[in-house]
């Protein structure tokens, strides 16, 4: 019964397990919830266990499942354009981490499992320790497997981009690893310091909705309201971020008074609060100490749309803010209380308020299309008096917002497309493509791979693939607002390389075989055995040296033609044709040192294997002993020449063709 429950619980595991890895909740688990990175100053993650069974879109050949195992995501916005160095060290040196990194500007950051295009790079080599992108790496894309390379090669990043670096531990196990972002040369450090903007107070005048130029991070506001105080002194008991959903922070903070503000004109200052900081972004950048804000309070403030913003390249909506909060309940969600011109007819089909929270207000507004914005041009957005029932949006004072002077608009672009042509060269050195890019709708940029063997940034590149096959290209283009990346498989010619084998020593009779080892688009051969004798075939059969009178050595030579090409590769290979091929142990021997039969040993052993000769005397004594198919007895015994007369020897080995033993045995004379 104990095993029976035992084997019960064991499956509930089993079934238990995928459900806990997908329950990815701490932050970093998520591409939404990825974590800022800004600076080169490393710092280190504790990894996480049991999250991650999604599959990873990788451009690598298939057979191998490429999945989110175990993450951390890491978000990082490029300030400068340059190529993005970091390293990834584990603190146990067995434990294997692979990573990939996407481009998510415009993008859903949940994209990155179905959309290949947000591919830059990646490496998923099977082999632990350090891995990352720097000086060691050769390729921007490492496909899983032993052996491979743990360094990819830098990729460039593009100002004005936003990336995500996702790290795998693919040894789901605990531990931690550092991360350093070094040695590339693009910068992920916002140079721009954070400083508050405008302020604006609500209808009750007591409290004050304070905008800032940049998002900062929301843990770094004092909940007491002491990061900040009033030229007049009234009192502050509270500050809270707008909206804390980004990883980046808020850029609006609402502060609460504890009476309302008369009309005139005030100073808001910002203070060390009682968490001993200011304001901070994400770049750790503070708004300096001391820093102040002129604003005004009076009963004329009006309401107004102030900005409009894009996300995409062909937008299928806009986010518009407003300079004061509207009233959540007011807004239609037909979008009937917005009307949008511009070089293409734009019919506004739904408005949303984001982030209204328990107070029911808001300062944004998403208005959705009916179709994408595909036509390039700057689009006006103004208010209707009225929606499609009559009713007016109002602002949190219950008053309709205004059209100001300053009409918010926004930018499109026209999409572009990455799509290439080519026109192939097959030369004696492989394939050799010349790529070409239309660069329609103002596109500025291009970033080409090829396979793992090449980059460029040109418009009109050419590329040989000297290595026979498919070989995958990729090409990404930009015009500065909108991208697109386009991959496509092509197919070069291996080059021709002439190569044999075949044996390097031939006893008299034997027949010579070969191999062909030659590669590439061949179509004529060319052997010459060295005899005057030749052959056209691929591979020549029963091939034999006649009889020589003494060890001859004939160089063998194949000639690999490709005649449509006029290419060829020649190899040569020396071969040994001996006289004789009999073993055989001299009759006699004469140790004198005249140069002449000075040396009693096996002759013709060249085809011997495991040898072993050894001489006796004739009381049965060993005089000599010798393994070594060259070894040679000259006749003496511990440097004492011995007497003349009969000696035995035995001689044993093991024939290198068949594997058979043989054992001789015989006598021969020492002559003095």
């Amino acid at each position: 019964m104990l095993k029976q429950i035992l084997i019960l619980f064991y499956l509930l595991l089993l079934a238990l397990q995928p459900m806990a890895q997908q329950n990815c909740t701490e932050p970093g688990q998520t591409p939404v919830s990825a974590i800022p990175v800004c600076g080169s100053e490393p710092f280190t993650i504790i990894t996480p266990t049991y999250c991650g069974i999604t599959n990873i879109p990788v451009p690598c050949a298939g057979g191998f499942s490429y999945q989110n195992t175990n993450p951390n995501f890491f978000r990082m916005a490029c300030y400068s354009s340059g190529t993005l160095g970091f390293l990834i060290t584990p603190s146990v040196a067995t434990a294997n981490y692979d990573w990939q990194l996407f481009d998510i500007t415009s993008r859903n950051p949940f994209d990155i499992f179905t959309n290949p295009d947000a591919f830059v790079a990646c490496n998923w080599s099977g082999e632990p320790g350090e891995t990352g992108a720097s000086d060691d790496g050769t390729a921007l894309i490492v496909c899983a497997g032993s052996g491979m390379n743990t360094y990819s090669k830098m990729p460039q990043v593009v100002q004005g981009r936003t990336y995500l670096l996702m790290v795998a531990n693919q040894s789901a196990s605990g531990g931690s690893y550092q991360l350093t972002l070094t040695g590339g040369t693009a910068s992920i450090t916002d140079a721009v310091d954070p400083k508050m903007d405008y302020a604006m107070m609500s209808c009750d005048g007591q409290k004050i909705t304070l905008r800032l130029n940049k998002k900062i991070v929301c843990s770094s506001i004092a909940a007491d309201g002491s990061d900040f105080s009033l030229s007049n002194g009234t009192a502050i008991i509270s500050a809270a971020a707008a909206d804390c959903s980004s990883p980046f922070g808020s850029d609006s903070i609402f502060i609460r008074l504890a009476q309302p503000l008369p009309n005139g004109n005030y100073t808001l200052r910002i203070n060390n609060g009682t968490d001993n900081n200011t304001l901070v972004d994400v770049c750790n950048k503070n708004i300096a100490a001391g820093q102040t804000l002129a604003f005004s309070v009076s009963d004329q403030q009006r309401t107004y749309a102030d900005e409009a913003v894009i996300f995409s390249c062909a937008p299928g909506y806009v986010r518009v803010g407003f300079n004061r909060p509207i009233r959540c309940g007011s807004l239609l969600a037909d979008g009937s209380q917005f009307n949008i011109t511009g070089p293409q007819s734009v019919t506004v089909i739904a408005a949303e308020a984001l982030n209204c929270g328990p107070s029911l207000l808001s300062n944004e507004v998403i208005l959705r299309f009916a179709t994408a914005v595909n036509l390039a041009g700057m689009y006006e957005i103004r208010l209707n008096p009225a929606g499609s029932n009559g009713s007016t949006l109002l602002d949190e004072c219950g008053i309709a917002p205004i059209n100001s002077s300053a009409i918010p608009y926004f930018t499109s672009s026209n999409p572009v497309s990455a799509r290439f042509s080519f026109i192939k060269n097959e030369t004696c050195k492989g394939s050799e493509f010349l790529f070409a890019h239309d660069g329609a709708n103002a596109v500025n940029n291009w970033s080409w791979i090829f396979g793992n063997t090449g980059t460029s940034n040109l418009q009109y590149p050419a590329y040989s693939f000297t290595a026979g096959g498919q070989h995958l290209v990729q090409l990404a283009v930009s015009n500065g607002a909108c991208t697109d990346t386009i991959r496509q498989t092509l197919n070069s010619i291996q080059t021709v390389k002439a190569a044999f084998e075949t044996d390097a020593l031939v006893c008299p009779g034997d027949t010579l075989t070969f191999k062909n080892n030659s590669t590439g688009s061949i179509d004529r051969w060319e052997w010459n055995f060295g005899n005057g004798s030749t052959s056209t075939l691929p591979l020549p059969r029963n091939f034999q040296y006649g009889p020589v009178p003494a060890e001859t050595l004939y160089p063998i030579t194949l000639v690999a033609y490709n005649n449509a090409l006029n290419c060829s590769d020649t190899a040569r290979q020396l071969v040994r044709v001996l006289n004789s091929c009999i073993i055989a142990v001299p009759t006699a021997f004469t140790p004198n040192g005249d140069g002449l039969n000075d040396f009693l040993y096996p002759l013709n052993t060249e085809r011997a294997e495991q040898t072993r000769f050894s001489v006796y005397n004739r009381s049965g004594q060993l005089v000599f002993h010798s393994t070594d198919r060259s070894g040679k007895w000259d006749g003496k015994v511990n440097g004492k020449g011995q007497d003349a007369g009969v000696y035995v020897w035995i001689f044993s080995y093991t024939t290198a063709q068949s594997k058979q033993p043989v054992f001789l045995k015989g006598t021969t004379l020492l002559i003095r």
